[in-house]
């Protein structure tokens, strides 16, 4: 996995070590639930999910430069609604308390660079609950288009049925 910088983060593979920066943020009410996973129930629950990261190969620990402490994640998955189509989502998390500060949409904008130019991706997409807005803000202030909205298409961790709001980005739409 590459390690990919940007301005104010790291976007590197996941260590064992990393466990209690994500306890932090996965165990608050109101991270998981918005992504469609329940709260982390302890920091073993964190660090059976970082071993499957460092097993898929595909989700980056977001790392600040200035601390060194993990706040989030990114992942650039295949997209399994674009089965035919050299596709990839990408998905993210980030700790609430940096909210609001664009670290994400910075993430957002270097992933896309590197799945168009070294993945030689042609389209990536990102989907986010109707109630989640904050989520379709980053994909807006990356270039990301509105697709549409897939009525009734995921069903989270309690069994509720969701709508998927739907936006992509094309590898013309990105200046590379």
């Amino acid at each position: 996995m590459k390690i990919i910088e940007t301005k104010r983060c790291t976007l590197r593979p996941w260590r064992l070590s990393d466990v209690e920066d994500m306890y932090e943020y996965a165990k608050l009410p109101n991270v998981g639930p918005a992504a469609g996973w329940k709260p982390h129930h302890d920091a073993q629950e964190s660090a059976r999910i970082i071993a499957m990261f460092i097993a898929s190969n595909e989700v980056w620990a977001i790392e600040m430069k200035d601390t060194k402490k993990v706040v989030g994640s990114i992942g650039l998955h295949l997209d399994d609604k674009r089965p035919k189509v050299n596709s990839r989502m990408v998905g993210f998390v980030l700790h609430p308390a940096f909210w609001g500060q664009s670290i994400i949409a910075e993430a957002v904008t270097e992933i896309v660079r590197y799945a168009f130019t070294e993945l030689d991706v042609d389209i990536i997409s990102g989907y986010h609950y109707p109630f989640n807005r904050q989520s379709g803000r980053v994909f807006e202030k990356c270039g990301f288009r509105y697709e549409g909205t897939l009525r009734m298409s995921s069903v989270i961790y309690d069994g509720t049925v969701l709508d998927n709001v739907c936006f992509s980005i094309l590898r013309n739409e990105v200046s590379l």
